[in-house]
């Protein structure tokens, strides 16, 4: 049985200032005692409602959408029940450790999903993260580029990975693409 560890504020500074860890901008203010708070980017991407009949993921039918770029000291306003993509201020990545996107608990009280699903960055994968921003709320959200959005962890591996992210990931050249085929996928485990 292994004992999987997150890396504390000691240690996620010791590893930024190693290498083991990229984090850019990286500000001690925002270190948290077992995260770092990322914060939002400048780049959104909306869907296109009137140009997108439906989504069909397995014919690989997606929506239109359109790209939004909001300066710093602007406003998004995120309407009730709508999605959107949006990127993070920081770039950050590691070959050592296994990093974990979490919410803060702040904005999920007022309705904010930062992600739905996505929120494992595999060693070797270097990005500013894509947020799937949701407002379950009822009333509209504001968000401001800058502001603390979500937090990250980084976590022991039991051992160095046989694949690394930037061969074989799905988004290892091109975070922003959404809807790019995996690389490589299963040409090494099907053989025989």
């Amino acid at each position: 049985m292994h004992t999987y560890m997150f890396l504390s504020d000691v240690d996620i500074k010791k590893a930024v200032k190693s290498g083991d860890i990229t984090l850019k901008p990286f500000d001690t203010k925002r270190l948290q005692p077992a995260s770092y708070d990322i914060r939002l980017g400048n780049v959104f991407q909306l869907s296109d409602l009137y140009a997108t009949a439906f989504i069909d993921p397995v014919k690989r039918i997606y929506g239109k959408t359109r790209e939004m770029k909001v300066p710093d000291g602007s406003e998004f306003i995120l309407r009730p029940g709508v999605s959107v993509l949006a990127t993070s201020k920081e770039f950050f990545g590691s070959d050592h450790y296994l990093i974990q996107l979490s919410g803060k608990s702040s904005l999920a009280r007022i309705g904010l999903m930062v992600h739905n699903t996505a929120g494992i960055i595999n060693p070797g994968h270097f990005l500013h993260i894509t947020l799937e921003l949701t407002n379950q709320n009822i009333v509209p959200i504001i968000l401001r580029p800058g502001m603390e959005i979500a937090q990250i962890t980084f976590s022991m591996l039991s051992s160095s990975p046989e694949q690394n992210y930037r061969k074989n990931g799905r988004y290892a050249k091109d975070n922003w693409k959404h809807f790019a085929q995996a690389q490589n996928r299963g040409k090494t485990r099907n053989k025989k």
